[in-house]
């Protein structure tokens, strides 16, 4: 099988895990679900849960030998070359108090590296689709196109972080003075935030505590769009990395955020 067919059948196994986990998420929403926390304090519901048994079922019948490491039931098959990582409910909060800010995440790592993302949103049905290479797809009912914006310096940037509480962890202070050099700094948004920085809404995010499932279909989905997504040094993220994410409009918006943020390293 060529490397072309075998990604295409790739996008194909990826599409129906996004519409079957479309139709399990959705119904869910606004229907008074219980929560529960995890070890981590972090929020989990059945939506969350029959999403990933779901698509876990699908990737262990169309394709067996690939691994899978879903955010709720661990890792599968940790030494297959590729690996399927996914987060059913990123946003659990926003998802549980009714806004629609939420995303499914869907990525394929090929040896560590992201080959390709879905962040589809189930309520506003609203998908962002990237592949390594191409340019990224996006469909709307609002129509629209994926693009980021080339030409915007900081002071000029919409800047965007899910939660002050985030940054409490982060490996230094130096966000606060890329946040005041910034247009603006908007919260809340967690995966969703990104698919706008792919539409030229948002130009700039600085995050931290970020889990690969987190930020792995994302990268492919921002990079397609015209954006850099790195960790805060700069270097590329990794499934090991330091927990930090920088993703920007242009590479220019990157250079002058890196500079910031690592100053204080």
């Amino acid at each position: 099988m060529s490397h072309q067919t075998k990604i295409d059948q790739f996008v194909d196994v990826a599409t129906m895990l996004a519409d079957t986990a479309r139709s399990v998420v959705r119904p869910w929403f606004r229907r008074g679900v219980d929560v529960d926390s995890k070890k981590d304090a972090s929020p989990v519901t059945i939506a969350d849960r029959s999403a990933e048994r779901v698509m876990r079922a699908i990737l262990a019948e169309r394709l067996p030998g690939h691994g899978v490491f879903g955010e709720e039931f661990g890792q599968e098959k940790a030494q297959a070359d590729y690996q399927w990582l996914l987060d059913p409910v990123d946003g659990t909060r926003a998802f549980v108090t009714g806004r629609p800010l939420f995303g499914t995440l869907i990525a394929l790592f090929y040896q560590g590296e992201p080959l390709l993302g879905v962040l589809d949103q189930p309520v506003l049905q609203e998908r962002w689709f990237g592949v390594k290479g191409r340019a990224t797809e996006f469909s709307s009912r609002l129509g629209g196109k994926a693009g980021t914006r080339q030409d915007v310096t900081l002071d000029r940037a919409e800047m965007s972080c899910t939660s002050p509480e985030m940054l409490e962890l982060a490996p230094h202070d130096n966000w606060k003075i890329l946040k005041q050099q910034a247009r603006r700094m908007t919260w809340g948004g967690d995966c969703y935030a990104y698919g706008l920085l792919a539409l030229g809404q948002i130009d700039l995010i600085a995050e931290c505590d970020m889990n690969p499932w987190d930020w792995g279909a994302l990268v492919p989905i921002v990079q397609g769009a015209g954006g850099v997504m790195t960790a805060w040094d700069g270097s590329p993220l990794r499934m090991d990395g330091d927990r930090t994410v920088l993703a920007a409009g242009s590479a220019s918006l990157h250079r002058e955020a890196v500079r910031i943020l690592g100053a204080g390293r």
